[in-house]
């Protein structure tokens, strides 16, 4: 590990008018104010930043890898966990600061555990204070670079690409794993985890403009380990069943980078630094492909 790693580690802890866009062949993308536009050989760039709850934290590490080989990305999709990291991207944050941000968070600041009912364990409005108050309000058509996270209507399982609004609510609707998070409301539609229809976006950064796109699938095999608790189970079962459909996702992608991720649960949150670093040595090993792929020396 270089020196300036280790200085970053020492650190410490589809409606007219609407944000909701139905995510299908062929829909066009809500216009954003300011949208980064920065081809390369002719190319806009996209990274789709799939779901994985706290393996999650290895899409910082990846972003870390793109941002110090100067690869210029325009265009996020995120879901779940990648909604959380892509909307700080998205909004501005260097790869560096956000790996600040996630190793001081506590767990507290996000598990509102008092909020929980019959519906499921936690509410969100922890979360969505979180993410709008580290990116001050900000909504999604005002980032600069053109973003949008992934979730799922629960009434008719169509996969939704929310693309205007406030930020932290499209997140939290995008993370709320059925079980664990009570059902999201964002204009008057319930939707639950992305996960459920697209864990690795790859459509729907195409969808925003993307001539070629990155796809970082943070998913890993099932752990053996025994399930000690009900969010445990439901994790690991959510995982299981999103699995096939994120590889198959993963393949349409121009770029497909995999972290190696199995020895880490998807709920323990306090791996993020080897997390992280799992990232960033999948986002260096995978250069040398995107490089040849954009025609870049």
């Amino acid at each position: 590990m270089d020196m300036q790693r280790r200085q970053w580690l020492a650190l410490g802890a589809g409606l007219a008018g609407s944000g909701l866009v139905r995510a299908q062949a062929g829909g066009k993308p809500a216009p954003h104010a300011a949208a980064i536009a920065r081809p390369v050989a002719g190319k806009t760039i996209g990274i789709a930043l799939g779901g994985g709850s706290a393996r999650g934290f290895a899409h910082i590490g990846v972003l870390q890898a793109l941002d110090e080989a100067k690869i210029p990305v325009s265009i996020v999709a995120g879901t779940s966990a990648g909604s959380l990291v892509g909307a700080f991207y998205a909004a501005g944050f260097s790869p560096w600061k956000m790996q600040e941000v996630a190793l001081k968070v506590k767990d507290i600041d996000v598990a509102d555990l008092s909020s929980g009912n019959k519906r499921g364990m936690m509410g969100g409005a922890a979360l969505k204070r979180l993410v709008n108050g580290f990116l001050e309000n900000m909504p999604i058509e005002k980032m600069p670079r053109r973003f949008a996270a992934v979730a799922t209507d629960l009434a008719t399982g169509e996969k939704v690409a929310i693309q205007r609004g406030d930020t932290g609510a499209a997140v939290v609707a995008s993370c709320s794993i059925p079980g664990v998070f009570i059902p999201a409301t964002f204009e008057g539609r319930e939707l639950v985890d992305g996960g459920l229809t697209s864990p690795v976006p790859v459509g729907v950064a195409r969808q925003l403009g993307a001539d070629l796109v990155i796809a970082v699938d943070v998913g890993g095999k099932p752990t053996t380990k025994p399930r000690s608790g009900l969010y445990e189970i439901i994790l690991q079962s959510f995982e299981i069943m999103g699995r096939s459909l994120a590889q198959l996702e993963g393949k349409t992608a121009n770029v497909l980078i995999q972290p190696r991720t199995d020895e880490f649960d998807s709920s323990d949150f306090s791996a993020r630094r080897e997390m992280i670093e799992a990232g960033y040595a999948a986002g260096q090993a995978a250069l040398p492909e995107l490089r040849r792929k954009l025609g870049i020396a």
